[in-house]
């Protein structure tokens, strides 16, 4: 059992077959698979509202991976009750691959408990079928998870619904722009600002923890390096230096993080504890290094640099020993950033005054754009690394650009906008929640 200040959930399984995967995440595929999500049954009448958040839940997670289509309810001819034998013919006949069925219980006074069962309509077998309890306030989260577990089930990879985004929140004139940090879930609910916009705020990140946001603001207009707490609220700057810091990024399983830092105007790499606040110089060049990111196991750190004449993608070690230039494609390279499974690396491109958002492998090989526009920036990891978001700007004739977040897989092939109440810009993905 795991336990939450304000949520609990419960898993066990009812029972789990899986004989193949049945989507291929990196295979491009146009063929979408259809998925038919019967309506889930209501225990009572009470949680009939609660019921149909998961279905609409559920279904906009898969919906929104590319991989799956789902079946308009309209033509769903048969309705068999949860833990009888579908009547899969009648699935059959309206084109269903997969079907998905759930009830949802209360399990007592403060908790639901959801079952649901996912069927291979061709094979008329089961896939998968799960029980999930939880606080009955935490409906969507449980629709996430429960999304989560589907898509690992079809795809053999780990989901990425049950996290959260946070981001710069945009409003404003252009020359009196207001940026407030703010976090939500992935697909935008849950939505709550995190600073009041009386500061500037810019490159958010989550530590692995997901406790603490390190970020960059202008307090004092003195641009540093903050840390966020996310269960008190309590901002610190992580030490006291000589100039100015920001492109934090945390290590993935130790208590520090690299950084930029700004000597006199000669941009170099350090490396902080965050414990004793002691600074390692990593970078030794007169040219700009920034935009550090480390790899999954922390020991090597890419980077982009001008340090070549033009802006570049570098690799060295975690101590800055064994220093290469990986990327050589046409075009400047920036915001470099680590897979969370160490197969690629996620960049930022301008080419020709167009930007581009883009993947190479480590070693800089294999490079793939998978998002082009007047002005597209900043990539950032879905847990599984399978997905990326990215903000994306658009010219307006009237002078005002309009700056949202994007999300796109790794095939390139599937894309579609964030909703956020205002501009948006900077997203940095969450681990799963704990």
């Amino acid at each position: 059992m795991r336990f939450f200040s304000a949520l609990f959930l419960f898993f066990f399984s009812l029972s789990s077959v899986q004989a193949k995967l049945y989507v291929n995440v990196n295979g491009g595929q146009l063929n979408l698979i259809p998925l038919a999500v019967q309506l889930i049954e209501a225990d009572t009448q009470e949680l009939s509202k609660s019921a149909s958040l998961l279905n609409k839940v559920i279904e906009n997670d898969l919906k929104h991976t590319g991989l799956i289509r789902i079946i308009e309810r309209d033509s769903h001819i048969s309705s068999t009750r949860i833990g009888k034998f579908p009547s899969f013919k009648d699935w059959k006949v309206i084109g269903a691959h997969l079907l998905l069925q759930g009830r949802l219980f209360q399990e007592d006074e403060h908790n639901v408990r959801l079952e649901f069962y996912l069927w291979d309509v061709g094979a008329e077998k089961l896939i998968k079928s799960e029980a999930l309890v939880s606080f009955r306030t935490n409906v969507r989260r449980l629709a996430h998870i429960t999304a989560d577990a589907i898509y690992t089930a079809l795809t053999g990879q780990s989901g990425y619904f049950d996290t959260r985004i946070v981001y710069v929140a945009e409003s404003g004139k252009i020359t009196e722009r207001i940026r407030r940090l703010a976090i939500m879930d992935y697909d935008g609910e849950n939505h709550k600002y995190l600073t009041d916009g009386k500061v500037i705020v810019l490159t958010p990140t989550f530590a692995p923890n997901m406790q603490k946001i390190a970020f960059m603001s202008y307090y004092n207009d003195t641009p540093r390096v903050y840390l966020f707490d996310l269960q008190t609220g309590k901002q610190e700057t992580i030490g006291n230096f000589p100039g100015m810091t920001y492109a934090p990024s945390f290590h993935p399983t130790e208590n520090k993080m690299v950084l930029s830092l700004d000597l006199k105007g000669n941009s170099e790499i350090f490396e902080v504890d965050l414990d004793t606040k002691e600074r390692k110089r990593l970078t030794h060049n007169t040219a700009i290094d920034t935009s550090p990111s480390y790899s999954l196991d922390g020991k090597e750190i890419v980077f982009n640099s001008d340090r070549g004449g033009s802006a570049q993608i570098y690799k060295m070690n975690a101590d800055g020993t064994g220093l290469q230039r990986i990327s050589f494609g046409a075009g400047r390279y920036f915001t470099p950033v680590y897979s969370p499974k160490n197969d690629y690396v996620a960049f930022t491109k301008i080419k020709n005054n167009r930007f581009y958002i883009g993947v190479m492998l480590p070693d800089g090989e294999g490079e793939r754009i998978l998002a082009k526009g007047f002005s597209v920036e900043g990539p950032t990891w879905a847990p599984n690394g399978r997905r990326l978001m990215y903000f994306k700007q658009t010219p307006d004739p009237k002078g005002y650009d309009r700056t949202r977040l994007h999300s796109v897989d790794l095939t390139g092939l599937h894309e579609y906008e964030v909703e956020t109440p205002m501009e948006a810009s900077d997203p940095a993905w969450s681990p799963l929640l704990p």
